[in-house]
């Protein structure tokens, strides 16, 4: 169920982490720290809830870290991230889902949330954020890659184009 879509999340962390490659440092500094950041801040909830999953303690006082760390490391660190959490949708025990998780928010909050729930919020989340540096991208008359998962599906799975269209 969900394995599908980190594979998605996976191929578009990689598609966007390259374009922020174009960012000129130079000429858009403060554009290219924003974008990093924002993939930073993916990264570490998507460390924050993978801890919440195993029933580990956070290991991060806040939704970013305050250093900003070089885009290769960066990507090197969602990669690997990224590659656990298809690993961990994919061998996760359906009934396992509905699990409810209780743990506490960087701000001190308790929350209580499904292992469904978890993951539907990384997939989001992510999202969400991407489009976000997307935006930067545009600003920058940069191209920004697809994110959508109708784009990733196909390209996955070259076949899907095989019929020839849509039925009329």
């Amino acid at each position: 169920m969900f394995a599908p879509l980190f594979a998605y999340k996976a191929w578009a962390n990689a598609s966007m982490l390259e374009a922020i490659l174009a960012i000129d440092g130079e000429r858009f500094p403060e554009q290219r720290l924003k974008a990093i950041r924002v993939m930073n801040h993916t990264y570490v909830v998507d460390r924050i809830f993978a801890a919440h999953l195993l029933g580990e303690t956070n290991p991060y006082a806040a939704t970013n870290t305050e250093e900003t760390p070089e885009l290769a490391a960066l990507a090197e660190s969602i990669r690997t991230s990224d590659a656990w959490l298809a690993g961990y949708a994919r061998e996760l025990p359906a009934e396992r889902l509905g699990e409810r998780l209780r743990f506490r928010f960087t701000d001190g909050n308790a929350g209580e949330m499904s292992r469904a729930e978890m993951l539907q919020h990384l997939i989001v989340h992510g999202a969400y954020h991407r489009g976000a540096v997307g935006q930067i991208l545009d600003a920058l008359s940069l191209p920004r890659p697809a994110d959508t998962i109708n784009v990733y599906l196909h390209e996955a799975e070259p076949s899907r184009r095989e019929h020839g269209g849509a039925a009329r």
